[in-house]
């Protein structure tokens, strides 16, 4: 989980990739739902920056990642 938070942390500020808010997001949720209580208050801070529909996106590939990788 903290692999996943990293990712997150590094999209949300551009830290060796481009800045991505929706995969800032994305990775957030992933770890959140691991139980990285850091990760679920960063998602949420993301989350203000973003639309709806960029949100609902972003959740929509964390569930298909969760479910890919929960094998």
């Amino acid at each position: 989980m903290n692999a996943q938070y990293k990712m997150g942390f590094a999209y949300a500020r551009g830290k060796g990739v481009p800045k991505d808010d929706a995969s800032a997001y994305m990775w957030c949720n992933i770890a959140a739902a691991q139980g990285n209580s850091g990760a679920e208050i960063d998602r949420d801070n993301i989350a203000k920056e973003m639309t709806k529909e960029q949100i609902a996106e972003a959740q929509k590939l964390s569930r298909e990642w969760l479910v890919k990788h929960s094998k």
